[in-house]
């Protein structure tokens, strides 16, 4: 035994010999093993087993939407071709910054990220922040609106998370209180991905305000909306979470007023909250 550790792409023996991660080597592999494999691991005594769907399936930037979505019937979502190509979007994006692959779990959280995808009003498109020990936290946000032009604007806060909120809220044009911002670590490592879960709650009286009945207590009270978000950067994963929360906000004030002014309510009044317009600022030329 010399003690030289043996190199992981040595043939063969090598931790990588049976792995494959380029996209048409993935495609192959899933179709049919023989492809690229001319012995099995099983044959040198390796088992395989279901791991690595099977076939040694390491998921990164090189991979395809083949890999990608037999990984994820494996995992258990079936999801149809518009949630698959916006949970792939997500994936190369973090894939390009992630080095070491894509776990299981990260899919899961990217997963997450998109459940909201049928409520999606507005896009985060752009996101800049200045900090530290001296100066004051300051935010550049860009999103893009339903009407699909993108807006910017500025702002300052307590931190760089502060800074972002009130920056997209003063996009967005709405009046909300941060209830609760949990952030957490979806692997180990430096490069793990992060997924940020926040709840928000409409201000009595503003722009989004959200009256229900409580349907025990008979009491009236704004509900509370949740957003969940992921990325690398976990300043990026809290303004996802927050843009989602606030497009649930804001597609169920519109489901709201629709069923008010069709008359679904039981009174057919008016409705009593509109969802705010967002506030004049500079348009980013296409």
């Amino acid at each position: 035994y010399t003690g030289m550790a043996c190199q992981p792409h040595k043939a063969i023996v090598g931790a990588n010999a049976f792995q494959h991660e380029s996209g048409i080597h993935q495609d192959g592999m899933i179709k049919n093993k023989g492809t690229y494999e001319i012995m099995t691991p099983e044959s040198i005594g390796l088992m395989r087993g279901d791991t690595q769907s099977g076939a040694g399936i390491v998921l990164g930037k090189h991979s395809g939407r083949n890999a990608v979505g037999t990984r994820l019937r494996e995992l258990g979502y079936d999801l149809d071709n518009e949630k698959l190509n916006a949970v792939f979007a997500r994936f190369k994006q973090v894939a390009e910054r992630k080095k070491g692959g894509i776990e299981d779990e990260d899919l899961e959280a990217l997963v997450s990220d998109q459940s909201g995808l049928g409520n999606v009003l507005w896009e985060v498109t752009g996101l800049q922040v200045f900090t530290g020990l001296s100066g004051i936290p300051t935010a550049t946000v860009t999103l893009r609106g339903p009407d699909g032009v993108e807006r910017f604007v500025a702002s300052t806060g307590t931190g760089p998370v502060d800074a972002v909120y009130k920056a997209i809220d003063q996009i967005m044009g709405v009046s909300v209180t941060l209830e609760t911002y949990q952030l957490s670590s979806v692997t180990e490592g430096i490069e793990a991905l992060a997924t940020t879960r926040v709840s928000i709650a409409p201000t009595i009286g503003g722009p989004n305000d959200s009256p229900s009945m409580h349907a025990q207590s008979g009491l009236t009270r704004n509900r509370k909306f949740s957003g969940t978000g992921s990325d690398t950067d976990i300043i990026t994963s809290s303004a996802r979470a927050y843009v989602s929360a606030l497009n649930k906000l804001l597609k169920w004030n519109l489901r709201r007023i629709e069923k008010e002014q069709n008359g679904v309510d039981a009174n057919g009044s008016a409705p009593s909250a509109q969802a705010a317009e967002p506030i004049a600022v500079q348009e980013v030329s296409p």
